[in-house]
């Protein structure tokens, strides 16, 4: 009975230096969460026996339970490292198809040959659905979908709206709209270009030339070019015939130089073909009423000059929010809402089993997960750029490995007295 006593203390502090060595060993893996043995003794009596005079029958490994509290954050600069600090588990997808869901608080993650955000063993990261301006759609855990950065922004935006808002020099010369020819500068007071686009994301300059008919009274012509860079004249639906037939539109100031009105009321052009395969019927409407448009006795100025078309955009980076909110930016200005990392948590974390690679899935013991989102609930913060490191406590560790030596040391001693009492009694004659 003695030696199989002290066996189970050497086989318990055997598990121990185990997993002592096995903490020591992952000192520096990120995410990783240190484990702890837990014992119980060995205790067991018959129904008529006394418990009172009944010796134990040695100790046995009860569990070895990881925890779960945090590790330091180290700051990176890679955009896609991730770390949680507060509660939660970022959720992975193990492949396209295995809909078995694992969790980690390992946050290194790259991107795969199909722009799919994974980590070093192919896992894809999930988040939730959300709208263009990052709100979630749905929070579930059947609705999150894989993060995927895309290559570019989509189709093109044809520019409809132009927003321009000018100072107009009230001193300006009086001259005939009719004389208007964008050659001449002597035939107009002022003009200002901007770049719209087509419906194929081809860039045209357009020009507005500004003319002083009267006190208070501007004509404005507008021309770009066409694909073989000629002169395309822009008429305003409604306008007034002038130069070369061309219809212009006109603005009127009071005697203050604030805007009163424009003439037509809607200054949209005609339809502009562009000569490159680009939409036809494409119209462009300029909106100098709420743009803040004046006539004063000051040079002439460019207050707001903004158009709401853009060209195909490459991707030049990403962007993640403390709350986990994924934004890619593109090279056409434009920024489009990718997802919203989700998060799990669990009512009791060490129930869960471990898959390797610092991951875990659910169990009986841990309970099903509670997914939700960063900074809500008890849910922590997502920090892009940083890394959770391990939470082994090295002294600590050390300190540990030499105590079980010594229960190593102690457990086989206690062998070596039974084996002695042992042979002792044999030796009786």
């Amino acid at each position: 009975m003695s030696f199989n006593t002290a066996l189970s203390g050497l086989n318990a502090a055997q598990a121990e230096l185990n997993v002592t060595s096995n903490n020591i060993a992952n000192v520096a893996t990120t995410g990783f969460k240190e484990s702890r043995t837990e014992f119980a003794d060995i205790f067991s009596t018959t129904s008529f026996g006394s418990s009172g005079t009944t010796i134990g029958n040695g100790v046995l490994l009860a569990n070895v339970a990881q925890q779960f509290n945090q590790g330091n954050l180290e700051f990176t600069s890679n955009t896609l490292d991730l770390a949680v600090s507060g509660e939660g588990f970022f959720v992975l997808s193990p492949s396209e198809t295995n809909s078995n869901s694992i969790f980690t608080r390992n946050g290194e993650m790259g991107v795969d040959s199909n722009g799919f955000v994974v980590n070093n063993a192919g896992a894809r990261l999930q988040v939730f659905p959300v709208n263009a301006d990052g709100t979630v759609t749905a929070t579930s855990l059947s609705s999150t979908i894989p993060l995927q950065l895309p290559q570019t922004a989509g189709v093109p935006t044809v520019t409809t709206l132009v927003d321009i808002g000018v100072n107009l020099p009230a001193n300006g010369g009086i001259l005939p709209a009719a004389g208007f020819d964008p050659l001449q500068t002597s035939t107009f007071n002022a003009s200002t270009s901007l770049t719209v686009f087509d419906s194929l994301g081809e860039s045209h300059v357009v020009t507005a030339y500004y003319i002083k008919t009267a006190d208070n009274n501007w004509a404005v012509y507008y021309n770009t070019t066409d694909a073989n860079g000629a002169t395309l004249p822009l008429d305003i639906t409604g306008g007034t015939a002038g130069a070369g037939g061309q219809l212009y539109h006109t603005l009127v100031f009071d005697n203050s130089g604030s805007y009163v009105s424009n003439a037509p009321a809607s200054l949209q052009t005609t339809a502009i073909d562009f000569l490159n395969g680009s939409d036809p019927n494409q119209q462009i409407e300029f909106n100098y009423a709420n743009n803040n448009a004046t006539q004063f006795s000051s040079p002439f100025t460019v207050n707001v000059l903004n158009q709401n078309g853009f060209p195909i955009g490459r991707l030049t980076g990403v962007e993640i929010s403390d709350t986990g909110v994924v934004r890619a930016n593109f090279s056409n200005g434009q920024t489009t809402a990718l997802g919203k990392i989700a998060l799990a948590r669990f009512q009791n974390a060490q129930g869960l089993a471990q898959v390797g690679n610092n991951s875990w899935q659910d169990s009986i013991d841990s309970g099903a997960p509670l997914v939700g989102e960063a900074l809500t609930s008890s849910f922590g913060q997502v920090r892009a750029g940083a890394l959770e490191v391990s939470n082994v406590d090295l002294t600590a560790q050390l300190v540990n490995l030499i105590a079980a030596q010594r229960n190593f040391q102690a457990n086989a001693k206690s062998i070596e007295t039974n084996n002695t009492i042992t042979q002792a009694i044999i030796n009786i004659r």
